[in-house]
């Protein structure tokens, strides 16, 4: 593990020292791609509603004028805003920008000590030592729930109130739709969760019984289900945002490339990706059509078990990149929205405060790393549970033959080394405590486990992206019309 270990280290200090001057979520924010309004001085209403430049506070109080009235403008007014490139100094000052900085560059760099480790494993084959690669997955995993919590969060403290009820009415309607999901059968949803369970319910009675604990395990499965679907609604509740404001950046993005064929293709085939994952885990219209596929009276094998399993991995991770790619079409669309709002504006009558069209026009600017963060957060998410999949699923990329998941012996014991002298007893009786432990959870949670876990973790964060951003079309272009 040294080698891992050096790397890993140098990776982290080259993150915190490298931050402040090279920064790939920055350079997706500030490259001067990106562009936002600029909301309109008072003396720029003023000319527009013909009105005279309004007096500071000093020169009424001198003129004995004591009403400090809000100025106010005909909405009818012809006011176009003007844009700027988004640069560093901008984006600093903006709410959650560092959180969005240091989650998406932590990202990057596990996806590097990750690449790195796969090939070390290629190269050297070191089959005692930990894939430090697959720690640093899921250390992003955890904060892509942290960061999924903390804009949930967000919500739950608005004023309004109408966040709050939609998180908690989609994470009831997800807590459903888990539980009619995980008593679906194999043989249509292929997660692999009820034989990755019974083997970890197998192996944990023959750990315990070996101890010389007479006790058996039969709440195991049931338990481990009631937590997943507690999991499973929280995601969902997380990811109930981020597809609305998906769906919405989608059809504003479409109009955006109107005379961009090519662009409305990728951005269509992105918006259908989680689409894609969903149907890669229905076994009748995936795994037995490719396997058995039907020609006329006869069945022909297109491909094979692990040439499937090594396809679906590609796809997914090649889904994630066209997301990525199409990352600033979807922002753009978003920094649009002040645009269209000034467009509404001069539809209606009345009168309306120059505050409130500045507060409206830079609040949408100043929300651009949330929507940044919603629209990136899956896309992390399922990459690095796609990784973990791979890895500690045993599975293979395709360029190697995939190795059979096979569950190790539970009481197979290392070898005892010989006794150490008693300045090294202690160094060796933490590691042995530290190999026993690593030992046992190894013997109990096998690769056919991680399997089932993984596959379903995969395919529920695709379930709920599917299902958000639909009913984000639907709203945006029916409920939010009238």
């Amino acid at each position: 593990m040294g080698v891992q270990l050096v790397v890993s280290l140098l990776t982290a200090s080259i993150m915190q020292k490298m931050a402040p001057h090279c920064s790939f979520a920055r350079w997706l924010l500030c490259n001067g791609s990106l562009y936002r309004y600029k909301h309109p001085s008072e003396e720029e209403l003023c000319a527009l509603a013909g009105k005279q430049k309004p007096k500071a506070k000093r020169d009424r109080r001198l003129n004995g004028v004591t009403e400090d009235k809000p100025l106010s403008v005909p909405k009818d007014i012809n006011l176009h805003l003007e844009t700027t490139p988004i640069t560093t100094v901008d984006a600093l000052v903006l709410r959650y920008f560092l959180e969005y900085q240091w989650f998406v560059d932590f990202a990057i760099y596990s996806t590097l000590v990750y690449l790195f480790t796969e090939g070390y494993y290629c190269l050297v084959d070191p089959q005692k030592e930990m894939n430090i690669g697959i720690l640093w997955c899921l250390l992003t995993v955890f904060f892509s729930g942290k960061i999924f919590f903390m804009v949930m969060h967000h919500y739950f403290r608005s004023e309004e109130g109408g966040e709050r009820s939609v998180c908690l009415t989609f994470a009831f309607f997800f807590l459903l739709v888990a539980m009619l999901v995980l008593v679906v059968r194999e043989d249509y949803l292929e997660f692999g969760l009820d034989s990755g369970l019974a083997n970890v319910s197998d192996n944990l009675e023959i750990f315990l019984k070996q101890r010389g604990w007479e006790w058996t395990v039969p709440i195991t499965k049931l338990t481990f289900k009631l937590g997943l679907v507690a999991l499973c609604s929280f995601i969902g509740a997380c990811l109930t945002f981020p597809g609305l404001r998906l769906a919405q950046t989608h059809l504003d993005a479409l109009k955006m490339a109107a005379d961009k064929p090519m662009t409305q293709i990728l951005l269509q085939a992105s918006f259908l990706a989680p689409l894609v994952v969903v149907v890669m885990w229905i076994k009748p219209i995936s795994r037995d059509l490719l396997l058995h596929a039907p020609m006329g009276k006869q069945t022909v094998q297109i491909m094979s078990d692990a040439a499937y399993n090594s396809t679906r991995l590609w796809t997914i991770v090649a889904l994630c990149l066209l997301r990525l790619a199409m990352t600033r079409h979807h922002l753009q669309a978003y920094l649009q929205l002040a645009a269209r709002w000034v467009e509404q504006m001069k539809r209606e009558a009345g009168r309306i405060t120059a505050l409130e069209i500045q507060r409206r026009v830079t609040r949408i600017y100043c929300y651009v790393p949330v929507v940044s963060l919603q629209y990136l957060g899956p896309v992390i998410l399922t990459l690095h549970c796609t990784l973990l999949l791979k890895s500690l699923g045993d599975y293979s990329w395709g360029l190697f033959p995939e190795p059979p998941p096979v569950s190790p012996a539970v009481g197979a014991a290392p070898a005892r080394p010989a006794a150490p002298s008693a300045e090294e007893e202690g160094g060796e009786d933490m590691q042995a405590t530290v190999a026993q432990i690593t030992g046992a959870l190894g013997a109990i949670l096998t690769p056919l486990f991680y399997r089932g876990l993984f596959a379903f973790l995969t395919w529920w964060v695709a379930v709920c992206q599917v299902i958000t951003s639909l009913f984000g079309l639907y709203f945006h272009q029916y409920l939010a019309a009238s």
